[in-house]
């Protein structure tokens, strides 16, 4: 098991689907999974200690397991099947330990109002992590000004966009309007 933490929660251009996404900060890898937006703004509002008059559901499934005696010990995104990925949630009862079924955005948004670790399994994180391009120069290294090594990073999409622009048409069509 790898431990996690939630690193951001991002809007998805392409649908209403949020994406929360997770963080080894040991490899340095990143897990994005696709969340509800209802979800999202869960786990947001308890990261960022928003105050609600009423419990949310997870509050309310926060408070049933403590009244119910039981303890969350943490959650682990556990298997990734068909593009969907699945989470346990390890709840010590009188000295039982039970796993309850999960999707990751319930068991995420409990484990911040708990505050209790977030796992995700190795073959998991091995199939879904993405690992972030590295194009930042270390500081210290001898860099050409201009280079393309000394670009900061993901300004090459937007050079070469810009570098495919007919700048000689937006011209013409000035005058066309004339």
């Amino acid at each position: 098991m790898i431990r996690v933490d939630i690193d951001s929660i991002r809007v998805s251009l392409m649908s209403q689907y949020r994406i929360v996404v997770l963080k080894d900060s040991v490899s340095g890898r990143y897990l994005p999974i696709f969340i509800g937006p209802c979800e999202a703004e869960a786990i947001a509002m308890r990261l960022q200690k928003m105050k609600v008059e009423r419990p949310l559901t997870h509050d309310l499934l926060k408070a049933m397991i403590t009244e119910m005696g039981g303890e969350v010990q943490h959650i682990i995104v556990n298997d990734l099947r068909n593009d969907t990925f699945y989470a346990r949630i390890i709840v010590e009862q009188n000295g039982v330990t039970r796993e309850i079924d999960s999707r990751p955005s319930d068991a995420i948004a409990l484990a911040v109002r708990l505050e209790v670790p977030i796992y995700v399994e190795e073959s998991v994180m091995d199939r879904a992590s993405i690992m972030p391009e590295e194009e930042v120069v270390e500081a210290g290294d001898d860099v050409e000004e201009g280079s393309e090594e000394g670009r900061g990073p993901g300004l090459s999409i937007f050079e070469d966009f810009v570098e495919t622009l007919d700048l000689d048409d937006l011209n013409q069509e000035e005058d066309d309007d004339e």
